[in-house]
């Protein structure tokens, strides 16, 4: 054992002997107490979830199969596999059937028509209109009568507000 293992609990001990066994000599002392912390939290999800799975199958205490069962589920939502080879060459033949678009004429680099670039507008601005001075008048003419707290906007002026939506293309800044 090295310098200062004596001081060490079992499981800090098994990290620095995981950490060993792969390579890795240099590390700082706080990468083991991460390893520990994703370790407990890692094993406190499956103990809870196979204790879900023991209640739910009506059982007095979690077995193996309940652990099992909470290991394999995690596995599950945490990693995907990727698709056969098979599907990923049958996705390509059938995305490489549809031609590419013909290029532009002109001067410089030939690119494709603007819809199929990154180059056209991706954002839009909402652009609230607002009524004319006369209608909202007699809006509040009209709810100030109904309305018990007339210092709230008229909720009729809102639902007439309409909103207008506007994109237009980044230029580049001429110098």
């Amino acid at each position: 054992m090295a310098e200062g293992d004596e001081d060490l609990p079992r499981d800090a001990k098994i990290v620095k002997s995981l950490l060993k066994s792969m390579g890795v000599e240099d590390y700082e002392p706080r990468v083991i107490h991460q390893f520990l912390e994703l370790w407990y939290r890692y094993v406190v999800d499956v103990l809870t979830d196979a204790q879900v799975y023991s209640e739910h199958a009506g059982k007095s205490s979690i077995d193996c199969d309940d652990v099992k069962l909470a290991i394999q589920s995690k596995v599950n939502f945490s990693f995907s596999q990727p698709p056969p080879r098979e599907v990923l060459l049958e996705m390509a033949r059938n995305r490489n059937k549809i031609p590419l678009p013909k290029a532009t004429p002109g001067p410089g680099i030939p690119l494709p028509p603007e819809q199929d670039t990154l180059l056209t507008p991706n954002y839009q601005l909402a652009i609230p209109t607002k009524q004319p001075a006369q209608a909202v008048e007699e809006t509040e003419e009209d709810d100030e009568t109904t309305d018990p707290n007339p210092s709230q906007e008229p909720k009729s002026v809102l639902q007439q507000q309409t909103t207008q939506r506007v994109s237009f293309p980044l230029n580049k800044r001429t110098r």
